[in-house]
């Protein structure tokens, strides 16, 4: 009986702790919608209107007003979904080679990637954007997506995937007749699908929230991508919050709707990924 209460009692302790977790995460998310949908007088308004008394749109419609945010929302998702695609491919082929083909000095190429890792990405921009100065490739999309040629940490999460991956689904679709290629894109791929998608979010997410990057690289108004945007209503419309507020609730629909698609084989993935090979 006192292991019941002990066993219940604990359980209520850890549904109110979560409730009160999920309730602080929860109240700023909150807090931006209705911003949002306040008008300028009703920003201010004492006490606080939790749920606007008169709600509006009106900042929506002055966000894409003031400054060309549909054609920021378009550079974005070209320079996002491109910067993913390049990223998956040239990851997973690496990850292949190192895991699976097993060549020589593989695994001076893998520890090589791992202490990449541990170099602060500031670091690099002086260096790359010296690369990209001299290739004539500053303020283009080029410059903004090249680096995602290589990333350390994709690599990573793969190899150790892959490792965990027995060695006959190879051999069984060589004595098939399938060439390495074939057996990349369709036995060890499909193999793939949850780390792949767990990639695909992680790398689209990053791509989509980078700030310093194109901020170096580009300066052209109509290549400016959505992060850009938002900083420069930031400047200029600093004390219009719900303006702000309307800029970066739309800056977080694609994020959300990727992850909505994808969570299931996200969750999977992770779980995949920590797989020791």
């Amino acid at each position: 009986m006192r292991r019941k209460r002990s066993g219940l009692l604990s359980n209520i302790i850890f549904y109110v702790i979560s409730v009160a977790l999920a309730v602080m995460v929860v109240i700023p998310f909150y807090w931006m919608i209705i911003t949002s949908l306040k008008s300028k007088g009703a920003l201010m308004a004492l006490p606080i209107q939790w749920i606007p008394r008169h709600p509006t749109l009106q900042s929506y419609r002055k966000v894409f007003s003031l400054f060309p945010f549909g054609k920021a929302i378009l550079n974005s998702l070209f320079v996002s979904i491109t910067f993913t695609v390049i990223t998956v491919l040239s990851s997973s082929m690496a990850a292949f080679a190192i895991a699976k083909i097993r060549f020589k000095g593989a695994g001076v190429f893998f520890r090589m990637y791992l202490m990449s890792m541990m170099i602060p990405t500031q670091i690099t921009l002086i260096p790359l954007f010296i690369i990209m100065s001299r290739l004539n490739l500053t303020n283009t999309y080029t410059s903004v997506i090249s680096p995602s040629i290589f990333s350390a940490f994709s690599i990573f999460l793969l190899v150790q995937n892959l490792r965990s991956l027995p060695d006959d689904f190879m051999e069984a679709a060589r004595i098939d007749g399938a060439s390495l290629w074939t057996t990349f894109f369709r036995v060890i791929m499909p193999m793939e699908k949850p780390v792949l998608a767990t990639l695909v979010i992680t790398t689209f997410m990053g791509a989509w929230n980078d700030y310093l990057w194109p901020l170096v690289m580009l300066s052209d108004k109509n290549k400016m991508t959505l992060t850009l945007a938002l900083n420069t209503l930031n400047g200029q419309y600093g004390t219009e919050y719900n303006v702000l507020m309307a800029g970066c609730l739309i800056s977080m629909i694609p994020i959300i709707v990727v992850y909505i698609i994808a969570q299931t084989q996200m969750k999977q993935g992770i779980t995949a990924g920590g797989v020791k090979g």
